[in-house]
């Protein structure tokens, strides 16, 4: 605690005033009062007055012991909130850190859901933009396939086709063997390049519809790995 001697050095004539520091500790009841047992679901949770009360929210009211705020508790003395108490574990490390961490088996909705019973805006806010990011990557990937192609080579010019590949084509695998299984044998110093490309499915482009006899092998290939 921080006082301030004003007025007895102002009386002395001494213009200089005088801080005096409390060294008293912080008590352990103090530091007791601050912690706070939920029951979400079934599930306890503990935490801190301080942690619920970041954001204005139902949890902050909960804690203050708002008399227009009704709530009971369990034979542990925690609070007793009907919600889901792994989406609950979402919003509470949300309060903790202020970041949003899913698990895999979780979705965005859920949070928002519980955000707007909590009515913790913020997160309400966070959780809507996370689920406009998602959904424009979702409508992007159903717009456009990955095309695949299939470049012979010599040993020689491997190095040439690399540095050569441009307008959005990606190198994927260079084979330089026969498959197992495979008829077919490769020529020695031969290679296949197989590169692939990002496409607007309404873009058109002439392609080969024939499949060649290497191409068919790469098939093979692809569906035992």
């Amino acid at each position: 605690m921080i006082t301030n001697d004003n007025s007895s050095s102002q009386k002395n004539g001494d213009t200089n005033s005088v801080v005096h520091f409390d060294s008293r500790p912080v008590s352990s009841a103090d530091c007791r009062r601050d912690w706070v047992l939920l029951n979400v679901g079934g599930k306890h949770f503990m935490t801190t007055r301080s942690t619920l009360s970041k954001e204005e929210s139902f949890l902050g009211r909960l804690c203050q012991h708002e008399p227009d705020l009704k709530t009971d508790v369990d034979d542990k003395g925690a609070y007793l909130i009907d919600r889901d108490p792994n989406y609950f574990n979402v919003v509470l490390n949300y309060l903790r850190h202020g970041k949003l961490i899913l698990e895999t088996n979780l979705v965005e909705e859920g949070v928002l859901e519980e955000a707007e019973f909590y009515n913790i805006r913020p997160l309400i806010e966070l959780v809507k933009e996370k689920i406009r990011e998602r959904d424009k990557r979702k409508f992007n990937d159903c717009r456009t396939s990955r095309v695949y192609r299939v470049i012979q080579c010599q040993e020689k010019e491997v190095t040439q086709l690399m540095s050569s590949l441009s307008d959005g084509w990606k190198f994927e695998q260079l084979i330089g063997h026969s498959p197992v299984g495979s008829s077919y044998m490769y020529p020695e110093g031969e290679f296949l390049c197989i590169v692939s490309k990002q496409y607007d499915r309404g873009t058109r482009e002439d392609s080969n519809t024939s499949v060649s006899e290497r191409v068919k092998i790469l098939q093979e290939r692809g569906s035992r790995m």
